[in-house]
């Protein structure tokens, strides 16, 4: 990436306004705290009801956020967003990657899209292969 965000459906830019609450959702991820396997981005982990962001609507749980006020989210630490979000101002600017389809590394309020990893095939194998040879030593018994 060279420092741009060009506009695609699966962005969006959205202004929200601090409110007594702050800005109303809570965030995961960073360099030092891998959110989503194979990438360090943050993430909006918790929409808070009555927030300025469950007000706005657009915002979402499982949306990644690229930018705030300008500046790329891209190789930060999950403290130095933090700190980011914090001293942002009244006025917030966010660039959103809307709900990116990857595989969670903590938890999350609907389950991930589970992949059969190699150790679950050779498990099925190693039970099939023990019930040939059961099925093996009957036939066997009986002829």
């Amino acid at each position: 990436m060279n420092g741009s965000l060009h506009s695609s459906p699966n962005f969006v830019d959205i202004k929200l306004k601090r409110g007594p609450a702050g800005l109303g959702f809570n965030i995961v991820g960073g360099v030092d705290q891998q959110y989503v396997v194979n990438d360090s981005g943050i993430f909006v982990s918790k929409i808070k009801e009555d927030g300025a962001a469950a007000q706005d609507g657009r915002l979402e749980e499982g949306d990644k956020i690229l930018m705030i006020n300008g500046i790329l989210l891209e190789n930060q630490t999950h403290e130095s967003v933090v700190n980011l979000f914090r001293t942002a101002g009244e006025d917030v600017e966010l660039r959103v990657l809307k709900k990116p389809t990857r595989h969670m590394n903590g938890p999350t309020d609907s389950q991930p899209e589970h992949q059969p990893s190699m150790s679950s095939y050779l498990g099925i194998l190693a039970l099939l292969a023990g019930a040939v040879a059961i099925l093996a030593i009957i036939y066997k018994r009986h002829n």
